[in-house]
This record gives C-alpha cells, structure tokens and sequence, in this order.
C-alpha cells in the first residue's frame, strides 16, 4: 500500500491564530498544513504580514499543498463575475507568499451551470499560472448540484485542461451519496488532495453538515474502503484531517492534532 502523508486542515483548530496553527501541526508530527485565506486575513488584520506567516512555514519545516477557498468564480458574468475573480486574484497571491501548490476552488450551492462552470474552470487554471498556484476544483456533498466525485470528474473534463484537479473527501461522498468507488475513475495526478474525517450514522446523512464530521474511526464511514480506492490508483500524496467542531476548538490544539493524527494512522496503517 501507498504510503500516504499526513496533513492537517486548519479548520480542526480554526479558533488558533494561524502562527500558532503553524506552531502546533508541526509539533504534533504533521508534514503539512491546509491554511484558510479567513486566517490569513484575520492576521493581517491584526497588522499582522504574510511574511511572517511564510517565515513560520519554513522554519517549521511543513509543506502547504492547498489554501482555502476560491468562491463565487464558477457561474456568474458579467460584472458579478469580474468581482468574484478581483477576490480571486487577491486569495492566489496570498497563496503564493506562503508557498502553496493548490488553492480550493468550490462548486456553487445551487443548480450549476455546468458548461459555463468548467469555461470558467479553465479560465482559472490558467489565471493560477500566473501565480504559480494550480486552482484545484472541490465536490461538496451539501450543495445541491455538484455534491459527488463523479459530478466534480465532470468538471474537470469539460474544462478540458490539463492541469484540472479535484478535492476528494469522505464526508461529502457520505453527505451527498455518491460513492467512494468513483476514486477509481481518476488517475492519481488528478487529485490535489484527499481531505480524511468521519461521520456518525445519524442523525441521516443527507441532514448532516460540517459540524457533524467526527474523527477518523469513530463514525461509520468504511473509510478502510475510501483508502483502498486511493491506493488501486497508486495515489501517495497527503490525507489531511478536516473537522469544524466547537468542542475540539474548545480543546489544547495540541492535544487535539496528537489524538487527530493518531486516529487517521490507526485506520490507515492497522
């Protein structure tokens, strides 16, 4: 089996300042972190510069393979469109000072217009060009229209662009019903990242939210299976623990990422 890395999305311990997230994934053994551009805003709001944010990643020694998240550039023109890209464009640039490969782009909450949607998609590949930092297309299992693998590999191939990549992530395939199988339709290159949590067997899947990811092990995602599926294809790249729950923010962010990476190694690696 494909030794995957293991990574940490900073949405685990989103209330930590983001030096201090930096600070604390490296601690708990991460080789990575996912930041979140409302970080990194929050930061500099507080007079706060993306060098030292960049700083603190070097000497930490983790890689950032994805910012998070590009909004509002998928099917809107106009107008309305040329805002969403200003708003793009600012986000690409912060995630080029800190170093990232990827940065999160998402589908929109309601029916999508999925040829104007993929033009787009292209066009923001080549705009990430410029910036060095590949826009990389996420599935959310909530929204009404693009809530699976197999509605974001259609994105990807009516983009047409080489460089087309998708997020993948346990939860939205348990939250939007599509099936983990569908990994096995995309060539490991075509997968930025692959966010890891769990979800509880109830309340029912399709009333869940982000709230209600656990962690790994303890739901009733076959998360053994979504691994199989990644290694048939050979991809080794990082499995990043992604969770939003109010009581581990309330907890040490240490422990926290000690026990969340411990988790993912337990499924993983058993």
């Amino acid at each position: 089996m494909p030794q995957f890395r293991y990574c940490l999305n900073a949405s685990t311990i989103a209330t930590t300042p983001i030096l201090k997230q930096i600070e604390v994934a490296a601690s708990a053994g991460y080789e990575a972190i996912e930041l979140w551009h409302d970080h990194i805003d929050t930061h500099l709001e507080a007079g706060g510069t993306l060098a030292e944010i960049r700083k603190a990643i070097d000497d930490s020694g983790l890689k950032i393979p994805t910012t998070i998240y590009l909004a509002g550039w998928f099917q809107p023109a106009g107008v309305e469109h040329d805002v969403a890209i200003s708003e793009v464009r600012r986000r690409l640039e912060q995630a080029a000072a800190v170093g990232a490969e990827f940065s999160i782009a998402g589908p929109p909450p309601g029916i999508a217009d999925r040829e104007l949607g993929a033009r787009h998609y292209a066009e923001l590949l080549e705009l990430g060009k410029s910036y060095g930092v590949k826009p990389a297309f996420e599935y959310l299992g909530f929204v009404d229209d693009i809530n699976t693998i197999d509605d974001a590999i259609d994105i990807i191939e009516r983009s047409g662009h080489p460089d087309a990549t998708i997020v993948i992530d346990p939860f939205h395939c348990w939250r939007g019903g599509g099936s983990a199988a569908s990994i096995r339709k995309l060539q490991a290159r075509q997968i930025a990242i692959s966010h890891f949590n769990d979800a509880p067997a109830a309340p029912p899947a399709e009333t869940q939210h982000d709230s209600d990811r656990v962690l790994p092990g303890d739901g009733a995602i076959d998360l053994r299976f979504y691994c199989d599926q990644l290694t048939a294809i050979g991809y080794d790249g990082y499995l990043s623990l992604e969770l939003f729950r109010q009581d581990l923010w309330d907890r040490d962010p240490l422990e926290v990422t000690k026990l969340g990476l411990q988790k993912m190694k337990d499924v993983v690696e058993r």
